[in-house]
């Protein structure tokens, strides 16, 4: 039952960042492209192919259980610099900063979420449980 649990919970955490870019980076590239623009993103044509890339090689990682800590690790470093470039609460008032701050709040969540899997590893129906059960050579 762990085992089935903790695949389910790697599909349900990366289909975020997934659907980030398949569902909204990719088809919304030069949309997206003026947003990190006008949020002060610098040479954002590139940072954007290289989130759209990230969020991919992370998330199918993650799915899959493969070098988790490493794909983990890459939604990580995306998180932290989302976060801070488009969730800066502590920059607006009333309403907005509400909505920000709940933005941000959720990406902290992320965070410690792909904290966790960097620390304690993918699960027993991985790719990593399989390669570490192959009895050496």
């Amino acid at each position: 039952m762990q085992a089935i649990v903790s695949l389910v919970s790697r599909l349900m955490i990366a289909a975020i960042f997934l659907m980030s870019a398949v569902g909204n980076k990719i088809p919304k590239f030069n949309d997206v492209v003026d947003y990190m623009a006008s949020e002060g993103v610098p040479l954002p044509n590139v940072l954007l192919v290289g989130a759209i890339v990230v969020l991919i090689l992370g998330s199918l990682s993650v799915i899959a259980g493969f070098r988790i800590r490493i794909g983990a690790g890459l939604l990580l470093a995306f998180l932290v610099l989302a976060t801070y470039f488009f969730h800066d609460f502590w920059q607006f008032e009333g309403h907005e900063q509400q909505l920000q701050m709940i933005q941000f709040m959720k990406n902290l969540s992320l965070m410690g979420t792909l904290l966790f899997l960097m620390a304690n590893g993918a699960g027993a129906m991985s790719l990593d449980a399989r390669q570490s059960a192959r009895p050496a050579n």
